[in-house]
This record gives structure tokens, sequence and C-alpha cells, in this order.
């Protein structure tokens, strides 16, 4: 037997009833909730992704740190996310640093922000645009200004190419 059960119904009336949150707030807190459930999916499939590929290509090259590395080798990967939160920041001497910081928040910002209006089921769109492929199309677009900020910020032209073919390949 099939149910058709709304959750978005069932939550706000545990909200509403228990705890007296009117009905704008409990929106807010709902695409707030659907917003950071997205997020954390997404993360954790990236994760489980680098996590395969490194065990593959460790079983293929015969290396022992990413294949044997705490059990199934999961410990490699938080190694890797330690290391990453340690390392230096290290902007060009002659680069501009708004620049040069500002450019990979503009090439991830749109990657999330495109999933918004991709619906998962029948009526779960995490917010229901009524030009859903035209948002979508304005917020990828937004990744090539992102390559090519990162690139000029770093004041050096072979790096400002390179970021300019990168944008361009994305564009094409």
């Amino acid at each position: 037997m099939i149910s058709n059960i709304n959750l978005e119904d069932k939550f706000f009336f545990f909200f509403f009833l228990t705890l007296g949150f009117s009905k704008e707030f409990f929106s807010f807190l709902w695409i707030v909730f659907s917003i950071l459930i997205l997020m954390l999916g997404v993360t954790v499939g990236v994760l489980v992704l680098v996590w395969l590929e490194r065990k593959i290509s460790a079983a293929i090259q015969q290396r022992i740190g990413p294949e044997y590395a705490g059990p199934l080798g999961i410990i490699q990967a938080l190694a890797d996310g330690i290391k990453l939160f340690l390392k230096e920041d290290i902007v060009p001497a002659q680069g501009d640093v708004w620049l040069f910081n500002i450019g990979p928040i503009l090439v991830l910002i749109p990657v999330f922000l495109s999933y918004l209006v991709i619906p998962f089921e029948y009526n779960v769109i995490l917010a229901n645009f009524s030009i859903g492929v035209f948002f979508w199309i304005a917020v990828s677009s937004v990744v090539p200004l992102g390559l090519l900020m990162a690139g000029y910020g770093s004041n050096n032209k072979y790096s400002f190419f390179f970021r300019w073919f990168k944008s361009c390949c994305s564009i094409y």
C-alpha cells in the first residue's frame, strides 16, 4: 500500500502545535534544514567518491598508504583533510589578495546553488522557482568569472592565461 504522506506538513503540525512557531518561521527553518541536508549529502557523496578513487588507484599502483591506513583506508582521507586545514595560505607577493581569495569562493557557491532547482522527487524541490532552468544557467555562468578572478588576482601572466583557458573550457 502506498501512502501519500507530506513530510513538510507533518513537521509543520509538530512545530506549530508543540512549540508554537509561525508558518513563516517554519518555512524559513524548512528551507535552511533542506539546504543543510543537501550540502551534507553532496559532501558525503564526494567523500565516498574520493575514497573509492584512492582505494582503486592504491590497489592498481600497489601503494600501502591509502589502502591500509586505518579501517578500509578511511583515516587517509581524514589525514588529508587535516593537512588541508593546517596548510599555510600562500598569496603571491604582487598579487591582489582580495581577488585571489574570492575567486575560489565564486567557483564553489554556484555549484551548491545549482542544486536548489533540481527536483529530487515528485514534490521535493528545495526552491520552487518558476524559472528553474534559467536560474540554473544563470548561476552556472558565474563559475568562469571566479576562475578568471583567481588567475588575475595572482598577478602572473601564465596563471591568468591558464585560468582564461579553463574558463573558456567551462563555457564551451
